[in-house]
């Protein structure tokens, strides 16, 4: 049974949460089906980059994308990209679709839209090929240490 770091930090959490284990999907519709979830409840796990060695997490429900204005008049900034794939794996240390803000290599500070908090079971990446947490919104972001705010737009 593979671990990752993700699940090592639910575990000792002692937060209610399942472990769902299921066959990798070629996209996120069918990763959500695979996972026994709906889409909007799929939470992304996105890396952006403000400036040169200065990373933070947001989290992105499945059926939203990010508002970049919003996100960067939240942030108090002029310039965001997303990171790049060697970036987003030495700062997190998972691979691209299998970033979770779990357990992450470095501590980064995470910002999650704010609507996650609604939603009575989210399902967030596992670190590993197949992998999800599902728990509720409000444990995530707990968990995650994240700040909330408005930072997504329908997709």
């Amino acid at each position: 049974m593979i671990e990752t770091p993700a699940l090592a930090v639910v575990a000792a959490s002692g937060l209610p949460h399942r472990i769902v284990r299921f066959r990798p999907a070629p996209d996120l519709a069918e990763a959500a089906r695979r996972r026994g979830i709906s889409v909007d409840r799929v939470v992304k796990t996105m890396v952006v980059r403000r400036g040169e060695n200065d990373f933070l997490i947001v989290l992105v429900p499945g059926d939203r994308v990010i508002d970049w204005p919003r996100l960067r008049r939240h942030l108090g900034v002029t310039r965001l990209s997303l990171a790049d794939t060697g970036d987003a794996l030495r700062v997190t240390g998972y691979a691209r679709g299998l970033i979770t803000p779990l357990g992450t290599a470095q501590r980064l500070p995470v910002v999650a839209e704010r609507s996650i908090l609604d939603y009575e079971e989210v399902s967030v990446a596992g670190g590993a090929p197949g992998i999800a947490v599902h728990l509720s919104g409000v444990d995530l972001i707990a968990l995650a240490g994240a700040e909330t705010a408005e930072v997504t737009k329908p997709a």
